[in-house]
Formats: structure tokens, sequence, C-alpha cells
């Protein structure tokens, strides 16, 4: 088993065009090529919500189509759709939850439903806004759901109040309500942390991404841009955050900075955090210029996302590229052709299910890929209600899926040896050259032990060589000094007569 991240994208077809419906595509991250595809979907933007592969369970998807007020639900081990379901009205947007215990969905009258996945149960449905639900984003813990409008209004609700039965008949009233913006709502993203220790961001085409504070329900900081806002990307450590345009701009926003402390020091400081009235503008004219930070892609920009490396770039255009680039060069590292003629919607990575129908993993040992349901069985996911029933409410029963013992697909801590894990990450984290001249365990080993015996080898040769060298300065030496002591001795025992005169001038 070897990490291996990969790239989950939706399509749909463009207004107009005759070449059908789109689809949902997996694609390698290094090589841009395609391991597998799902038809007979057409999901707008916010119109798809995945939950991945982990834990013995395998991962589904939801795409609700634009045309009807249908649902149409996936899984990894099947490219067909695996189940339709009739909504009570078309939806804008589609979230889960990361455990994929509920759905929530947005409409064009701003009427919000949540719905439990495992039994189909619509658990409450209300208005949440005046106008169309453009956004809909659980936080990471699942506890509450945040909802953006085109009434310029995010609402923050708590999923607690949201499930209390007391609380079935009365209007939902959300734990927070932000109305800073003053046009349409087109991106929502939230921060790690649980609910509400997070911040969150929201962008709005009226120029300007708001970033909040949940735990205090204040404003921190305005960055205001020169276009209009259409989608966002932010870095899972919330150091930095990419902001897409309609024009084919995308600006890179460092949430931090270096300044010069007394000591002649630097040091990293948080930017903002002054509440309403701090504005950051990016322009050309203001104090952070924006030619230094922008990527321009030269077409409509759909969504964007971030590598789970936190390295690369995602971005999906309307003519169905999707372009990959370097995050601290901005370089173009390479670009996907492969649905040209329709529009990207959808776009996010994930590692690769092991699940996966057509790469099933080798270490599940299965005899057919039609074995992997038996082994990795899918979350359960019932029609979804049109109605609250409160009866079938009281009496349903949730299914549950309990770990297998001794089934062959075991818990990650079970089967993943840590050298395997570090192996296994520095594949993950490293370029795609290295990751093709990596060699196993075994012949690093044996190299290792050549060439400690070849060092052992050098030693000893080394030695004999100074051995020598030391032999030959001492016998030069010696010869030497005992010529030029024999030399002086012999000038000492010369008689004084038989010395040579100096000859004295003669006048002519």
């Amino acid at each position: 088993m070897q990490l291996h991240e990969t790239i989950f994208c939706a399509t749909a077809a463009l207004p107009g065009s005759s070449s059908g419906p789109g689809a949902i595509f997996l694609h390698d991250i290094q090589t841009g090529n395609s391991l597998a595809s799902f038809k007979q979907t057409n999901a707008g933007t916010h119109c798809v919500s995945v939950v991945e592969s982990v834990d013995s369970q395998g991962g589904f998807f939801l795409a609700a189509q634009p045309d009807k007020s249908l649902l149409n639900v996936y899984n990894f081990q099947k490219d067909q759709i695996s189940l339709k379901t009739v909504l009570p009205e078309k939806l804008t947007c589609v979230e889960l939850d990361r455990k994929g215990d509920f759905a929530a969905g947005g409409t064009v009258s701003g009427r919000v439903y949540l719905w439990e996945v495992s039994s189909g149960i619509l658990f409450h449905a209300w208005d949440a806004h005046y106008r169309e639900v453009t956004a809909l984003r659980f936080t990471h813990d699942g506890a509450a759901l945040i909802s953006g409008s085109k009434d310029s209004g995010v609402a923050v609700w708590s999923l607690a109040r949201l499930l209390d039965d007391d609380l079935q008949n009365d209007l939902p009233l959300p734990y927070c309500a932000f109305s800073d913006h003053t046009l349409a709502i087109t991106d929502i993203i939230c921060g790690v942390g649980k609910f509400p220790s997070c911040r969150i961001l929201t962008a709005s085409i009226d120029h300007s991404v708001k970033l909040w504070d949940l735990s205090s329900k204040s404003l921190l900081t305005t960055f205001q841009f020169p276009k209009p806002i259409s989608c966002l990307a932010w870095d899972l450590t919330e150091r930095l955050f990419f902001a897409g345009s309609s024009d084919g701009s995308i600006h890179q926003m460092n949430l931090f900075r270096q300044r010069e402390n007394k000591n002649n020091g630097r040091q990293l400081e948080a930017i903002g955090g002054a509440g309403v009235t701090d504005t950051i503008r990016l322009d050309d004219e203001g104090s952070i210029p924006s030619n230094r930070r922008l990527i321009s892609v030269g077409q409509e920009v759909t969504c964007l996302s971030i590598s789970l490396t936190s390295s690369l770039l995602l971005v999906g255009t309307s003519s169905g590229l999707i372009n990959i680039y370097d995050i601290a060069s901005h370089q173009l590292l390479r670009t996907i052709t492969a649905h040209k003629g329709f529009s990207i919607t959808h776009l996010q990575t994930m590692l690769k299910p092991p699940d996966l129908i057509g790469h099933i993993s080798l270490s599940l040992s299965l005899g057919a890929s039609s074995d992997a349901r038996d082994v990795i069985p899918v979350k359960p996911v019932l029609p979804f209600q049109r109605m609250r029933d409160p009866k079938t409410r009281e009496l349903h029963e949730v299914s549950v899926l309990l770990p297998a013992r001794g089934s062959l697909y075991d818990e990650e801590e079970s089967f993943y040896p840590t050298s395997s894990f570090l192996r296994d990450h520095e594949f993950f984290v490293g370029p795609s050259s290295q990751a093709d001249s990596m060699q196993d365990t075994g012949s690093l080993r044996t190299r290792v032990a050549d060439l400690e015996a070849e060092v052992q080898q050098l030693r000893a040769q080394l030695g004999k060589a100074k051995g020598i060298n030391d032999t030959m300065w001492n016998t030069v030496v010696q010869r030497v000094v005992g010529q030029a002591k024999t030399k002086s001795v012999d000038d000492n025992q010369v008689p004084p007569s038989d010395r040579p005169r100096k000859r004295g001038r003669t006048n002519e």
C-alpha cells in the first residue's frame, strides 16, 4: 500500500453545447492520467460532495442535477449510479459532513434541507435566507452548518439545535449571522478546529473576501480585490489563501508577514485582525502590489483547490482545463486537457481510494473487483425523504458499520508498519523523479554494505600509503643529515698551510 494523491473533479456541459452531459473523474496528480470516470451527471458549482474511503468503509459522493429535482449517489466500487433519489425541489448546492452522517441542500427559494444519510430521514427544513442559497459548508467536526446566499448574508447553524426533538416545531435561530457583504456570496471555506474555535473565509462578487472568527462571532479582516471573487482555496495550515476571479486572475494572499524587531532579527506576525475597520487592499497602487502575487490563467476560473502537501495549486476553468501550479514559484507544471468542451465545476485532491473500480489495492487479496464490496462495505445511503415525518423519525433505525474481526482488510494501525509508512510518506511528498528512482529496502541495504566494505578497503590502503611515505621521508632526512655532518668534519681537519691564499694586486 502506498499513499497516492489523486484529483477528484466534476464537469458540466456548457450552455448551448451538444457534447452531452458531463461526468466525474479521478486523475493521477503526477501524470494527469485518468483513473476512473462516473457518467450520467451534469452537476454545477457547489453541487458535488464526496466522502472518502477510510476506516474499512467505502466512500461515496453526491451530485445534484441542475435541471431536475434529482440527486445521484455514486460509490467508488461502481462506475454507474448506485442510487437516484427524488428531492422536494431542485438543489442549488449540496454538502456532506466529513463522516458522511448528514447531508444538507440549499434551494433557489432560500430553503435548506437536512437529511440523515444512513436512514434518508429529513430531520429539518427551514427558510434560512431570503434568496437563493449559493454555498453550504460543514465545520470539520460536523457540529455546525454554514450557509451563504445571494442576499449577501452568511449564517452559522448549530447542528445540535437542528436535531433537537424539542425544537422541531420552532423556527431555527442561527448561532450567528454575518451581513457585512453587500452582494451575493460565491464561496465559503471553513478552517480547521472544532466548532466554534475555528475561522471561516467568505467570498462575494462585491470584490471582497472576509475572515470571520466563530468563537467571538466577529469580523477579523476584510481583503479587497480588484475584481469580483468567484472561488477560494485555503491552505490547511491557514498561512495563505487564493482568490480566483471570472476574468482569469488568481490572487495569493499571505496571512503572515515578516517584520524586524529591536534586536535586528525577523519574526512572523499575523496581518489584520483589527475588526470591521481593518481593510487590506490588493491593487497596484496600494500597500500590497497585486502583480507580485498574481497568477493569470487567461480563462474564467471556476474552482480552486490546494494539494494535500500544500505545494500545488489546482485551477479549474470554464473551458475544461485543469492547470497545476507550483505554489512557491507560481510556475505552471502541467495542464490536463481531457475535458475540453466542458466546464470544471468541482475540484479537490484526495488519497486514491483502495476500493476504486479498476484499481483495487493488491493488499486486499481479492479474487475480482466485485469482491471489494464484501471486504470494504460501502456506507449505506437510503433515498431521502421529501417531507418531514415525525413518526418515522421516532421509529427509525440507523445502520452502523462495525469493523469485522478476522477480515482481510483491518484497520490501518494493525497492518501498516511504521517503516512502510515512512517509506510511503517519502514517496508521497517527493517529486516524481525521486519516486521513479526509489529502490526497495533489500537493495538499499546491499548498497550500504558495499559502501561500508569499500570504505574499509580505502582506509587500509591509506594506512599502507602513509607507512611508505613515512619510511621514505625518514630515509631521505637521515641521508641528508649524514652527508652534511661528514662534510663539516673534513673541513675542520685541513691544515692552515694547505689552505688557498688570496693573491694581492701587482702594479704593472
